[in-house]
């Protein structure tokens, strides 16, 4: 992650955790927290459920740029952590649209340049 590509890291994230099946943090609401009398299923299920807390945001930590590790807060969970990015990237995704919006709106062809420059600049500032 490094910016501008929230969407398509996401979806990379979501599938290596699915792959490695440790993504039982991001789909599943955490369990009640352990009594000295809970069944054996409990526990493993409870810890199934940290291990893949704990590896979820490792591996969301490590795939991004320090400068953006940095702007997002620590979260106690791995859906929480995801939510602090998505909230992140949303409000950067609009200053870029409107950023690019006015770069659209105010390139002019003057005859400065050919037709085919024009497009190009055009089609620089989309991409």
């Amino acid at each position: 992650l490094y910016g501008d590509n929230f969407s398509e890291w996401k979806e990379k994230i979501l599938f290596a955790l699915r792959c490695m099946d440790v993504d039982l943090a991001l789909r599943v609401d955490e369990p009640p927290i352990l009594a000295e009398l809970s069944a054996p299923t409990e526990r493993v299920a409870y810890e199934r459920w940290e291990r893949s807390k704990h590896l979820s945001i490792m591996l969301m930590k490590s795939h991004m740029n320090k400068s953006i590790k940095g702007s997002i807060p620590d979260c106690d969970n791995a859906t929480n952590y995801m939510k602090a990015m998505k909230e992140q990237f949303v409000r950067s995704d609009k200053a870029l649209a409107s950023t690019l919006m006015k770069k659209l709106s105010s390139v002019r062809f003057d005859n400065s340049k050919s037709v085919r420059e024009y497009i190009m600049e055009m089609s620089d500032i989309a991409a």
